[in-house]
């Protein structure tokens, strides 16, 4: 069986967006996700809600969302996220104890397999990456508890490139569909400045598709890409999704 997924950080509310979510909402018709992760939801403007009701409208197919706040001081601001077109059997959460970042993920049955498909937000890339080194044990730590799965798959802004350590950590267990730069596009408020001014442009990836050993890649690219025909400073969001086509089982 072929699944779709897609990831895709958000860049919660900030930086125009009610004409923001209006482009993702245009381009999500074509990438069609059976799941989609999604980082930095923001909770009080509730844009996970919108989202669900946009992709439900825009591929005629109803979607469930799953939520997990962050915690300490963010976590009334934003959280991970998780739409799905198939029942969920199972939900759970990790709180790292590390810069208030969180994992959640969601367990399904397709045909007669068991998938878990986590979502998660490593720290931001201006903090060393052994921070991010402690996360990614952390995660691998909690998803060796749960080896009743099939299959597994990991989403999300893991804020570091494939050189880096804690990158290196995930892909001694875990196969990335991709490598193509994702962060961070140009984004801005009209006469503000882009996102992280001290980066170039699409200069590296830092958002993956991870999949387990089990699973078979079909195909993969970067998705949400693509500026309003005229405004050239208005993308989906800082960054870039992913997608992948998994074959499962």
């Amino acid at each position: 069986m072929i699944l779709r997924i897609a990831t895709l950080n958000l860049e919660q509310d900030h930086k125009c967006w009610a004409a923001r979510r209006d482009l993702i909402a245009a381009q999500l018709r074509d990438i069609n996700p059976d799941l989609w992760a999604l980082n930095e939801i923001h909770i009080p403007s509730q844009t996970g809600r919108w989202l669900q009701k946009a992709a439900s409208k825009a591929t005629g197919t109803k979607y469930a969302l799953l939520q997990q706040s962050k915690t300490g001081e963010e976590s009334r601001t934003q959280g991970e996220a998780l739409l799905t077109r198939y029942p969920v059997i199972e939900t759970a959460n990790l709180d790292y104890r590390s810069h208030d970042c969180v994992a959640l993920v969601a367990r399904f049955e397709i045909e007669n397999r068991l998938l878990d498909v986590y979502v998660t937000h490593l720290i931001a890339a201006k903090v060393e990456d052994s921070a991010r080194q402690y996360q990614v044990r952390q995660l691998l730590e909690w998803i060796r508890t749960r080896d009743d799965a099939d299959d597994s798959v990991v989403c999300g802004d893991f804020n570091a490139a494939p050189d880096q350590p804690s990158i290196r950590l995930m892909a001694a267990a875990y196969r990335a569909t991709q490598t193509q730069p994702t962060a961070f596009t140009p984004l801005r408020e009209p006469g503000g400045a882009p996102t992280h001014p001290e980066w170039n442009r699409f200069d590296r990836c830092i958002d993956y598709i991870w999949i387990s050993e089990s699973i078979q890649l079909q195909a993969s690219g970067i998705c949400f890409n693509q500026p309003a025909k005229d405004n050239s400073e208005l993308w989906p969001s800082d960054h870039v999704g992913v997608w992948a086509d998994l074959e499962i089982g």
